[in-house]
């Protein structure tokens, strides 16, 4: 492995999934296509800055002024990225319409009622979620922290996951994300999953097994639903349900972490 070279597709994954200013020359086409195997090292970044946000914040504001300014610093640095493609998905999947029309939905860059309201549930659920885990009592910082950071880093593998098992099913010449018109390789996908394992070693310590291993199965549930369910619609993925996924990925391990601490 040619060191220099993947530290090059790590910038490269941090300029294409975050607004962080990254120059790159010379700059290669291909690399932003490999650099989806360190998409989950990004989501690590991006779930320590919004938790150092939260930890700031909680230190001068109630929990859920804390928890909404930390979900705000989040959405600001990665541009609403996997945001926009949820309520893309839900506009193009919430009705029933063929494949051609859903597709057709999604490309267009107007907000409908079903992309309104999931976009909309979901970040309400995980600001509850997230607010539920603060009054958890003990360790309770730790506990967002790191539920913060995994479900990042872990959510981003799912998609990941799901980009190199089923096939690119719009057309690769107008995607909005050309880099994952693509499939990714299963080597690809190992090294994404393999950065989530990583960060999962400091999450299991602070959430415990039990939950840890909820998180996991919760990770593992919700990529495999949204893989059936874009299979069925559409006969394989998009930019924009990568970033559903990844959404409703991160959002089963914080309900799943918050079920089991309070079910203990």
């Amino acid at each position: 492995m040619n060191l220099r070279h993947e530290l090059r597709l790590v910038l490269v994954a941090l300029q294409f999934l975050t607004r962080v200013p990254v120059h790159m020359h010379p700059f290669d086409p291909a690399w932003l296509h490999a650099s989806a195997r360190h998409f989950p090292l990004i989501g690590i970044a991006v779930g320590a800055f919004g938790a150092a946000v939260w930890w700031g914040a909680a230190l001068v504001w109630p929990p859920a002024v804390a928890v909404l300014l930390s979900m705000a610093a989040t959405i600001v640095v990665t541009g609403a990225f996997h945001e926009d493609g949820l309520a893309d998905t839900c506009d193009g999947l919430g009705g029933a319409v063929s494949r051609e029309k859903a597709l057709a939905i999604m490309k267009d860059s107007r907000l409908g009622s079903y992309g309104a309201v999931g976009l909309g549930a979901t970040l309400a659920l995980k600001a509850a979620a997230l607010i539920g885990l603060t009054g958890q009592g003990g360790d309770a910082a730790l506990l967002v922290v790191a539920t913060m950071v995994w479900s990042h880093s872990a959510s981003r593998a799912a998609a990941v996951v799901l980009a190199s098992s089923l096939r690119y099913a719009g057309d690769p010449e107008h995607a909005k994300a050309k880099p994952m018109a693509t499939a990714v390789s299963q080597a690809g996908a190992a090294v994404a999953v393999a950065w989530a394992l990583l960060a999962g070693g400091p999450f299991l310590a602070a959430v415990g097994p039990a939950a840890g291993g909820a998180a996991v199965a919760a990770v593992i549930a919700a990529a495999s639903v949204c893989a059936l369910w874009f299979r069925r619609r559409l006969g394989g993925y998009t930019g924009d349900t990568l970033g559903a996924a990844q959404q409703w990925s991160e959002l089963a391990v914080v309900l799943a972490v918050l079920a089991m601490h309070r079910a203990g």
